[in-house]
């Protein structure tokens, strides 16, 4: 397992270098995304405003306020990334993401598409919202700001994470690979609680 401490915008062979079980600290811009964006974007047929060549996107619905024109962090945690599995590999292929931040991981089509494009998924520690949010320097810009709170969002991050590489761009899926680990203890645990397997 190594350690990276890597700056926005990410390119692939930076993204190719992570394995299943690094720890990634996160430097520069981190895109919030969520269902209603993804929609916005890929249903609605609306191209994001910014590019999101390199990004590393984080699946939030944050809670922000804003004064004036400036937007203040209030409450940015992540949310479960499974129901936004359908929309991944558009995100890399069409837009050139790099990178998918949030908890529980994605499915087959998301890793299939990490190997052809070049894409990692980052798992976060789940209720560490306060943590997050304190890490974000700054909310650069609200895209898409009639969708709030699910609009897209622009932060800047310092020292962000940190963060496990779950699923990388050869194939390997950490979740996977606990949920066999598990299915392999079962007829033990079962033995021992005198439940025939």
């Amino acid at each position: 397992m190594a350690k990276y401490t890597l700056s926005t915008p990410l390119t692939e062979e930076v993204v190719r270098k992570l394995k299943v079980r690094d720890t990634v600290i996160l430097n520069g811009t981190l895109f919030g995304i969520r269902d209603l964006t993804l929609i916005h974007i890929f249903d609605k047929k609306n191209d994001p405003p910014v590019s999101l060549q390199g990004a590393a996107l984080i699946h939030t619905a944050p809670s922000l306020l804003k004064e004036g024109n400036i937007w203040k962090p209030i409450c940015v945690g992540t949310t479960t990334s499974g129901r936004m599995d359908r929309f991944t590999p558009g995100l890399l292929e069409k837009y050139g993401a790099r990178a998918i931040i949030g908890k529980g991981g994605q499915y087959q089509a998301s890793l299939e598409a990490m190997k052809k494009f070049g894409g990692v998924y980052l798992a976060i520690v789940g209720g560490a919202a306060a943590v997050e949010t304190k890490q974000i320097v700054e909310v650069e810009k609200v895209h898409f700001e009639e969708l709030h709170p699910e609009a897209l969002y622009q932060f800047k991050v310092k020292d962000f994470g940190p963060l496990t590489v779950a699923m990388d761009s050869h194939g390997n899926h950490l979740y996977y690979e606990v949920k066999a680990q598990a299915e392999k203890k079962l007829p033990e645990i079962y033995g021992r609680l005198g439940i025939p397997v």
